[in-house]
């Protein structure tokens, strides 16, 4: 396969096949793989508000599976004639199949598609049009399942007629809105949050959970945790050899060289899609490389590899191909490090490993305003990520994007107030030059 004849679009497409297939191998490949679908039974019959670990509400292998299966579903819709792959696309799928270890699963996905392709019917597009949407909606399905299994109560009295077509219908709504809410978010925060769907998502759950849980009388489940005792072995080993087979396989498809991905390292990651910037093999070694990156992380910091650690790895590597690598992400992990010396929470706990997960989206803050902003970004939203579930009920699994939009609402128009983007000074010396 020639990079530079094969279009970047179908080269993602291949990338996230593989992705889908390394996790159903993974699910029969692990000891507890006899529960794959005995475990899956339990996972589509929880409720998934944050945060449930499959690892522990399944098994190991049925959280694999699930995810695997969630992730040629994708593929699947990615597929529709005249869909072309691009940054946006990767967001969406990463974003979905991390999540597919902690909040979202193979039934709680159809009413936040059907509502998608509806709205696409609507305004007369193609079917294509709704793939992202589709996929960006999934960040409410834990309320599609709260809906099914358990509202208007406390108690899971599993799936009746009146439970379903509720979590259908506001299912439903949900796709619907995605469209227009992530096509306004961007003129919001200008671009410098990468996670921008996170905006519309947890703006529409914080209204969905006063209207259910408030208005309606819906009791509103605690938020909590309910994790495993974690796998680093095995899920490290996953890590390495997926993200190590996009170092290769990019460095294959560079021409066997690693030339040009120094200049990727040096983008600031502002509205940027490397995969029409800088070519597929680019893109698919920044994939590799930002993973393993992301991967060694959380082990120096001591993360307790849980479903939904091994979850955020591959939500974190959403960015991978919009703007985030390793040189604009290092001071939001700073930051977020600093904060933790002096705050109540510890670095390696499950809510801030998740928090971190999001952070990342700020890069382009650190990649045009320079470290130290990237470092007061990553320190802000570790202060402000575990305050933000109360207002969507814990049923937004873009609760750390949702944040990151925030962060940069309050910083970006101080900085641009009282500092050059990398570009304006690039800029201002070229015109120097020719002075």
């Amino acid at each position: 396969m020639n990079a530079k004849q094969t279009s970047a679009s179908t080269v993602l497409k291949r990338v996230f096949l593989c992705m889908s297939l390394a996790f159903l191998v993974m699910a029969f490949i692990v000891p507890d793989r006899g529960q794959v679908f005995s475990g899956l039974y339990k996972i589509l019959m929880a409720p998934d508000q944050l945060t449930q670990d499959y690892f522990l509400v399944g098994s190991v292998s049925a959280a694999f599976f699930n995810t695997g299966v969630v992730g040629l579903i994708c593929w699947l819709m990615m597929q529709l004639p005249g869909y072309q792959a691009n940054g946006t696309t990767a967001i969406g799928y990463q974003l979905t199949v991390g999540f597919s270890f902690f909040g979202i699963n193979v039934l709680n996905i159809w009413p936040c598609f059907l509502g998608a392709l509806v709205y696409a019917a609507v305004h007369k597009q193609k079917p294509s049009a709704a793939v992202n949407f589709a996929m960006f909606a999934t960040a409410l399905a834990p309320l599609v399942s709260d809906l099914a299994l358990r509202y208007p109560g406390l108690t899971n009295h599993g799936f009746t007629p009146s439970s379903v077509a509720l979590s259908i219908l506001v299912g439903g709504i949900i796709g619907f809105l995605t469209a227009i809410g992530c096509a306004h978010s961007p003129n919001v925060h200008k671009g410098y949050s990468i996670y921008s769907a996170g905006l519309p998502m947890g703006m529409l759950g914080f209204l969905l959970r006063a209207l259910l849980y408030n208005t309606l009388g819906g009791e509103l489940p605690e938020i909590s945790a309910n994790l495993s005792e974690g796998f680093p072995l095995l899920c490290n080993a996953f890590c390495i050899v997926v993200f190590g087979a996009c170092v290769v396989a990019g460095f294959v498809l560079n021409g066997n060289s690693f030339r040009g991905y120094g200049k990727l390292l040096q983008d600031t990651g502002h509205k940027v899609d490397f995969s029409a910037k800088y070519g597929p093999a680019m893109t698919v070694m920044n994939l590799g490389i930002y993973g393993l990156f992301i991967v060694l992380y959380y082990n120096l910091v001591g993360a307790t590899w849980t479903g939904p650690t091994i979850g955020v790895v591959f939500c974190m590597l959403a960015c991978g191909v919009s703007g985030s690598h390793p040189g604009n992400v290092w001071p939001i992990m700073v930051g977020y490090f600093l904060m933790s010396l002096v705050g109540q929470t510890s670095i390696n706990a499950q809510a801030i490993v998740v928090g971190l997960c999001f952070a990342n989206g700020l890069s382009p803050i650190a990649g045009q305003f320079g470290w130290i902003a990237g470092i007061v970004a990553g320190a802000l939203h570790y202060s402000l990520v575990t305050s933000v579930p109360a207002l969507h009920g814990g049923f937004c699994l873009y609760n750390g994007g949702f944040t990151a939009c925030f962060i940069a609402l309050i910083i970006v128009p101080i900085l641009e107030k009282y500092l050059k983007t990398k570009d304006e000074r690039i800029a201002r010396k070229a015109a120097r030059q020719h002075s």
